[in-house]
Formats: structure tokens, C-alpha cells, sequence
């Protein structure tokens, strides 16, 4: 038993597991910037432009009586627009968030020039004089 508990203590306490932690607290935390964003500034003006449209009323009833079942498709399509938005807002957020993060490259000075060697008429030049020296 000493040795499981131990075992869970040497998981626990990895740090992985605690910045997994801090992630999903700082997760949670801008989920609800996220969705305030678009509950209460966001929908309200797309409201505005699609006249209030609301998919949450759309069902199918298949079978009757008391055993029938309700198909909420209507749900299941306001959702998929709901989430299409968020995710389009958290992506332009991230995307100006890294704008202001990112470190403007200076260019690269450039490399001096390479001292330029002799020409190939100098070389045969100077092979000519050597062989006329001996």
C-alpha cells in the first residue's frame, strides 16, 4: 500500500501534471472572457444582421405517444454556429496577441565581401615566371 501511495505521490507531483493544472485553470478562466465576448458583444450585433434567427426551436418527433423521441437538430445547429464563432474569435485574438508579441527580425547585417583573389591571368602569369627562373 506505502509503495502505491508513493507511486501516486511521484505522479502527482510531476511537473507535468501541475502545469497541466495551471493550463486548465487559465483554460477555464478564458473560456469565460471567450464567451462573454460572444454572448454579450458578438451575437448581439450578428443578431442584428440575421434578424435574430434562432435554430433552437427545429425538432423531429419520430414515433408517437409517450414513447416518442424528440430530435433537437435544430440545438445541434445553433451550437455548430456558435462554436464556428468563438472559434473564429479566438483565432483573431491569438493572431493580434502574437502580432504584439512578436520580435521584429533586424535585418542580418550583411557579410563583408570575400578579399577578391587573384585573376586567373595573374596566376599564369606568376606560373610563367617561376618556370622562367629555373
Amino acid at each position: 500500500m506505502a509503495k502505491f501511495i508513493q507511486e501516486f505521490k511521484d505522479f502527482a507531483m510531476r511537473g507535468n501534471v501541475l502545469d497541466m493544472a495551471v493550463g486548465v485553470i487559465i483554460g477555464g478562466a478564458f473560456g469565460k472572457i471567450v464567451s462573454s465576448l460572444v454572448d454579450d458583444v458578438l451575437m448581439p450585433a450578428i443578431g442584428m444582421l440575421t434578424g435574430n434567427v434562432d435554430f433552437t426551436g427545429l425538432v423531429a418527433k419520430i414515433g408517437d405517444g409517450e414513447g416518442a423521441a424528440v430530435l433537437k437538430y435544430g440545438q445541434f445547429i445553433q451550437n455548430v454556429i456558435d462554436f464556428l464563432i468563438v472559434a473564429f474569435c479566438v483565432f483573431l485574438m491569438i493572431k493580434g496577441i502574437s502580432k504584439l508579441t512578436a520580435k521584429k527580425e533586424e535585418p542580418a547585417p550583411e557579410e563583408p565581401a570575400a578579399p577578391a583573389g587573384p585573376t586567373q591571368e595573374e596566376l599564369l602569369a606568376e606560373i610563367r615566371d617561376l618556370l622562367a627562373k629555373k
